[in-house]
């Protein structure tokens, strides 16, 4: 009988035939018959649990290496122009094998990020462990999941965080990553669709315990897919930028700039200055920091800024769209520095309206950094030591000027929506102290209106140059949208004219028959909520809500990438250097603007999502705690509403209505009680009773106690000991009684 072989020669067998690692393989190449098959199982197994070997289906593997067929992840190129790629799964306790990828002529191109079969062959070097050639190219549309880690006895779940979700996701016990139970985790699809009970997927990151108060827009962070981490090169890029000499630039500094923004603001793309004329006429300077001169096209930053497309702003930190050695630095016009510019100068008269303007490039000192309620104050005759030298000579001139475009803006009548901001207070450990509403300053309305002329202008002046450039459009609303509005309005005693084309100034009218009423807030969401969505495109269609012909985006490429197109645009159209528009941007214009807008929206979305969160943790310590509100919404499973102090939108489900059944009237956008007549309807005052909020979700449920200061009905919840829709089925006793008599039967004739 022929020797059972040692674990060194299995092991070694595995290594010299991967393709050939079965047991009825090894058995063969051994000469392993009969009861000894039993042995050559035995002594596998053992293999496997000490683990030299891993088990794939009916064939084994060494476990610190790759199987020949694995599904690769392409990690990037490196500097010689080599692709690499990654296994998307390794269990091995050694380094992560390096696999450098030979494609063949025919082969797709691969970028980072992309998945694909490939046969991988070792062939250790310095830089790479394998070598891999693609098989085919996978699906990379697997599904990701961002929630809650729960453990089990194999593997465990994972919780979602998205408000009214409830599907969990299974984790097998070798694709918990290591996984805490309570982690914040992001998971990845892993099974095939469609499968009978829990999807599967795997952990891939971990973030840390969600119910640490710095974890709210973490998680918004991830769930939305925003960059958060520069890479190496875009940082070494950034922090080899130097200042901008003179050069040929138009020599602004000792013009005395101002920069005016909020109190805790890191960076300062905009300053301004105004100069008044003896015949009443005044030149508005604003000078936008010059970042077309340091992200210059294709270099690293610029690909990362418009891979972001936009910083995006939490309540507890900022992802910027480029570095802070730029962003904070370098093209932040920071007092008394010398600084790169893009100005625009913008001569009015003396009702606002533009009679001409310039633009240059070049180089200014900011004469002071100021925030609105400095300057507020100061014009309301308590500046203090840092503005009181700049009151007569910059200050005041500024005023004037807002003045005049007042004056314009009201002729142009764009939408005049009143709608506090909230600012939600965080202290040093990242816990909301409180939440404010935002005063609307002539400080602010002043820099916005500054702003709204100079983007005017650079859409003005590359229209007559013929220049390519993205513009800000905003179409009109849609007549389904507006119909809705008009029903909303009658429901509120108000009108909204038909039959005309619809012009901003008509929106206007109603928002001032609702000034100053209890439908005042609900008319003016309701408007905003039927405007459409604006974006950015190469064609112009103009900006509905502004009421202006031509508008683009010139006064924060710190900030968005659209700005740093348009400042590129203007260096290509009066030839001030090589850094302007590059053939590429002009030929990927429709494919940026749709990824600049998406990146806009996303960004949106993440900071709503925080907002709700830290909302619902700040209200989490009020449980049972009875706040007013406002109805903001109606659907068919409940009605929200908006809680005065905070803001909030508090949802009370249908369920917890009374003792009867509310049908639901979309067109008018009411519930009515099928037996008390009882009708519920947007902008009604109620009072609710907090109930649920849920820190990680960002979900708020209430009670409904009173209706415009009537007491509801209290009871058990529809369909449950009442009549009517929702009551169980009537069956016969008999009938159940048989049922249950062959269930029994059928049960005992499978146990017997």
């Amino acid at each position: 009988m022929k020797q059972i072989p040692s674990k060194a020669e299995i092991l070694q067998w595995i290594s010299d035939h991967p393709t050939k690692a079965a047991k009825r393989d090894i058995a063969k190449a051994f000469d392993i018959k009969g009861a000894q098959r039993i042995d050559l199982k035995r002594m596998l197994r053992e293999l496997e649990d000490e683990g030299h070997l891993t088990k794939r289906k009916s064939s084994y593997r060494d476990a610190e290496d790759l199987p020949p067929v694995s599904v690769l992840e392409i990690t990037g190129v490196d500097g010689d122009g080599d692709l690499f790629a990654r296994p998307l799964e390794w269990a091995g306790t050694g380094a992560e094998p390096v696999i450098l990828m030979t494609l063949r002529d025919g082969d797709p191109a691969l970028g980072k990020g992309d998945r694909i079969l490939g046969r991988v062959t070792v062939a250790p070097t310095e830089s790479y462990s394998h070598t891999g050639r693609m098989i085919r190219r996978l699906d990379n549309n697997a599904e990701r999941i961002l929630g809650v880690y729960r453990a089990g006895s194999e593997g465990g779940r994972v919780l979602p965080i998205e408000k009214g979700s409830n599907k969990e996701w299974a984790i097998p016990e070798g694709a918990t990553g290591g996984a805490k139970d309570g982690e914040l985790v992001e998971a990845e699809q892993s099974g095939p669709r469609g499968r009978m009970g829990l999807p599967k997927a795997r952990i891939v990151a971990r973030l840390g315990d969600p119910s640490q108060p710095r974890a709210v827009s973490l998680i918004a962070i991830h769930q939305h897919g925003i960059p958060d981490h520069f890479p190496d090169e875009v940082i070494a890029e950034a922090a080899a930028a130097v200042g901008a000499p003179l050069g040929n630039r138009k020599d602004l500094r000792d013009m005395p700039l101002v920069t005016i923004d909020p109190w805790d603001a890191r960076d300062h793309d905009d300053a301004c200055y105004v100069e008044t004329h003896d015949n009443g006429e005044m030149t508005i300077w604003v000078a936008i920091a010059d970042v077309a001169h340091y992200v210059t096209p294709n270099s690293e930053l610029d690909l990362e800024a418009r891979k972001r497309g936009n910083s995006s702003y939490f309540p507890d930190r900022v992802v910027p769209m480029l570095p802070d050695s730029l962003s904070g630095d370098l093209c932040s016009l920071h007092e008394g520095v010398e600084r790169a510019c893009l100005a625009v100068a913008m001569r009015i008269d003396t009702d606002g309206n533009k009679i001409s303007h310039a633009f240059h490039r070049a180089l200014m000192k900011s004469a002071a950094s100021l925030n609105y309620e400095q300057v507020q104050a100061a014009m309301d005759g308590a500046p203090d030591d840092q503005v009181a030298p700049l009151v007569t000579d910059v200050i005041r001139p500024l005023y004037a000027a807002y003045a005049a475009l007042k004056t314009a803006r009201a002729v142009r009548q764009p939408l005049e929506l009143d709608l506090p901001e909230r600012q939600i207070v965080l202290d040093d450990d990242g816990k909301v102290t409180s939440v404010n509403f935002k005063d609307r300053l002539d400080a602010h309305r002043l820099i916005e209106e500054f702003m709204v002329l100079a983007n005017v202008a650079a859409a003005e002046t590359l229209i007559d140059k013929q220049t390519p450039l993205l513009f800000r459009v905003h179409e009109e609303p849609s007549p389904e949208k507006l119909e809705s509005l008009r029903e909303v309005a009658n429901a509120s005693g108000l009108q909204l004219a038909k039959g005309q084309v619809l012009q901003t100034a008509h929106l206007n009218r109603l928002l001032k028959q609702a000034s100053g009423t209890d439908h005042a807030e609900l008319i003016n969401i309701s408007t905003l909520r039927s405007m459409t969505q604006a974006y950015y495109f190469p064609e112009n269609f103009g900006h509905f809500g502004l009421a202006l012909k031509a508008y683009a985006h010139f006064t924060s490429p710190i900030r968005r990438y659209a700005d740093l197109i348009v400042h590129r645009a203007l260096v290509a159209s009066h030839r001030w250097g090589a850094d302007g528009l590059s053939p590429w941007d002009v030929d990927h214009l429709a494919e940026t603007a749709k990824l600049i807008s998406d990146t806009e929206r996303r960004s949106m979305v993440a900071e709503r999502d925080t907002t709700d969160r830290y909302l619902a943790a700040f209200l989490s310590e009020r449980m049972g705690v009875e706040l007013s509100g406002r109805i903001s919404g109606i659907a068919k499973f409940g009605i929200f509403v908006k809680l005065d102090e905070t803001g909030a939108d508090a949802l009370v489900p249908i369920r917890t209505l009374g003792t009867e059944y509310f049908d639901h009237d979309q067109d008018s956008q009411t519930l009515m009680g099928s037996k008390s007549g009882i009708v519920i309807g947007l902008g009604q005052r109620v009072v609710v009773k907090l109930a649920e909020a849920g820190p990680i979700t960002g979900g708020l449920t209430a009670e409904l106690i009173t209706l415009d200061g009537t007491a509801m009905p209290s009871g058990p919840s529809r369909g449950h000991s009442r009549g009517g829709r929702g009551k169980p089925p009537h069956r016969k006793a008999g009938s159940a009684k048989k049922k249950a008599a062959k269930t029994a039967r059928k049960v005992k004739r499978t146990r017997s």
